[in-house]
């Protein structure tokens, strides 16, 4: 099979993008008192373990969604995830104990577990799978034989002729006839399996391929026909088969609404967030899925990445406050080559190291994740923006949220309809009071956002009340992080090893806050560091500050190379 058109093709396929469709694939939401969907793309099953533990089930995710788990093709290219080899649970990111052992740690955590599912089609080519299966293109001994595919062997030529979109080939993968009982059967025999490991719920890829009464019959043929069931299905003007055609068969991914993100943040202004949702045409809020970027968005283009900086990190914020859909967070790794599978091959040892971005666990996005659980129900309330990139609203009387995307800080009155008493922003994990008119006064700095619920009425431990904020503006490659050091011992003593690191939740600025006595003056400056542990220091003189009598002295600094 040629590389080039495999590798663009499976982007389409695995819901990277296709020229003719524009993008592929996503993920869903999903239902119950805890919607939002941590989305750990070709993450290790022993390493989404260890994440439901100690990050996904305290921060309140309802749901994780993990790489398909079946028997791949062979390579190190992500998108041979979307070509499956067999049903066997014997791919690259677990074998069937690992995922087994993964779905039972995450729901000791709370966390239900939806498995993302390809059940469109086979592979493009021929040889050896990820279990030692051998196959060929229309050949998978003991599932599939050439009566089991489509007799349409070609590529789909246009998005606007329902048959070639659902009989033919999808970037030259070989099609499975969905219409054929025994297809049927091994498909939900597949399905079943999953639900007999305690699988919770499916992202089914590439909907838009398969007729929807293909689906609902497979469907019914579940244990449990009711299962959660979400389906990516990308929206593309004019074009023969619409998503909203899936609404019968379960949640469908609302691709046009991260496009809009994107637009919005980029080019327009907040303040036409008001009314988004179904006032913009979109479907179903209780049957959306929402996200801001997944695997194949952000590769090519058509949604805000962890590249977008500020942006995507306010986008987060913004999903997961707004009450439209439900939601899924990204989590995945740095690339430069849009081909490029997992470091590590899946293994997480720790996050922000060896690539991998962590997006559920950065503060901003994650701290909104019990703000979404504790406003559940709450309809907008207390809307206000300036006309342009600011805005702030409320979420009846449980929550409330202001955003400032504009390029300075914003200072004024907020009106709530919050009980009087002191709260924690999340975002900032700094106290703010309201008082017995639901007011509180706050500053909001440049592109950044402050959140409150109900449900956190003290920061604990965690606020600095004197000391320094950092944050730099500093590029980096693959592998690099950003750490800050200087003359004090909360500082590391002017060791690299001992330089504290940065966060890099608002990439390109990487920020963080350090306790340091009040009336401190202080020097410091900044380093880079790769996996291997190589420093380099930004260039000229140390850089000078002194800590005010009362609070923090806030460092907006750009690196020096």
């Amino acid at each position: 099979m040629a590389r080039k058109t495999v590798a663009a093709a499976l982007a389409l396929v695995a819901g990277a993008a296709v020229a003719v469709t524009g993008t592929p694939a996503a993920q869903a939401a999903a239902p119950g008192e805890k919607d939002v969907t941590a989305v750990m793309f070709e993450w290790k099953f022993a390493s989404v373990a260890k994440a439901c533990t100690d990050q996904l089930g305290p921060a309140g995710y309802g749901y994780v969604q993990v790489s398909p788990p079946q028997e791949r093709i062979q390579g190190p290219q992500w998108w041979t995830a979307y070509q499956p080899v067999s049903y066997k649970i014997a791919g690259p990111l677990g074998d069937r104990a690992a995922f087994k052992s993964m779905i039972d740690t995450c729901h000791a955590a709370g966390v239900k577990v939806v498995a993302d599912t390809v059940i469109n089609h086979m592979t493009a080519g021929s040889g050896t799978g990820t279990g030692g299966s051998t196959y060929t293109k229309y050949a998978y001994p003991g599932l599939y034989s050439d009566a089991d595919f489509h007799s349409c062997r070609r590529p789909i030529s246009t998005y606007q002729d329902r048959s070639e979109v659902q009989n033919c080939e999808l970037v030259g993968l070989s099609d499975l006839d969905t219409g054929s009982d025994y297809v049927r059967g091994r498909i939900a025999g597949y399905m079943n399996d999953l639900l007999s490991l305690g699988v919770d719920g499916f992202r089914v890829d590439a909907v838009k391929h398969m007729p929807a009464a293909d689906l609902a019959n497979i469907k019914s043929r579940l244990t449990n026909p009711s299962v959660y069931w979400k389906q990516e299905a990308i929206h593309g003007a004019g074009e023969a088969v619409s998503p909203s055609e899936y609404l019968g068969t379960g949640d469908v991914q609302e691709f046009r609404y991260a496009r809009d993100l994107k637009r919005v943040l980029q080019n327009e202004k907040l303040a036409y967030l008001k009314n988004f949702g179904e006032g913009w045409g979109y479907m179903p809020s209780g049957q959306s899925g929402v996200f801001v970027d997944n695997h194949d968005t952000e590769r090519v283009g058509d949604t805000l990445s962890y590249k977008s900086g500020a942006a995507y990190t306010l986008a987060s914020v913004f999903m997961l406050a707004w009450p439209y859909g439900s939601p899924d967070v990204h989590s995945g790794y740095e690339w430069t080559d849009k081909d490029a599978g997992a470091p590590n091959g899946g293994q997480v040892n720790a996050c922000y190291t060896d690539g991998w971005k962590c997006q559920h666990a950065w503060r901003e996005i994650s701290s909104m994740v019990a703000f979404r659980n504790t406003a559940r129900g709450e309809a907008v309330s207390n809307w206000w923006d300036n006309g342009n990139n600011a805005i702030a609203f409320g979420r009846g009387s449980k929550a409330y949220v202001a955003i400032n995307h504009e390029p300075s800080a914003l200072t004024r009155t907020y009106q709530t309809s919050l009980p009087a008493g002191t709260y924690c922003d999340v975002q900032s994990n700094s106290p703010v009071t309201v008082d017995s008119s639901g007011r509180f006064t706050a500053t909001l700095g440049a592109d950044t956002a402050l959140a409150l619920h109900t449900g956190a009425t003290s920061c604990g431990s965690q606020p600095v009340t004197a000391g320094a904020s950092f944050n730099v503006t500093a590029t980096t490659v693959f592998g690099q992080n950003i750490y800050v050091t200087g003359n004090r011992p909360e500082l590391g003593n002017w060791s690299p090893a001992s330089a504290l690191k940065l966060d890099p939740a608002a990439y390109p600025v990487w920020k963080l806050a350090v306790s340091l006595p009040a009336g401190t003056a202080f020097e410091y400056k900044y380093i880079r560091k790769d996996a291997a542990g190589n420093v380099t220091w930004e260039s000229g003189a140390n850089r000078t500050a002194t800590v005010p009598a009362s609070g923090q002295i806030v460092l907006n600094d750009t690196f020096r190379n």
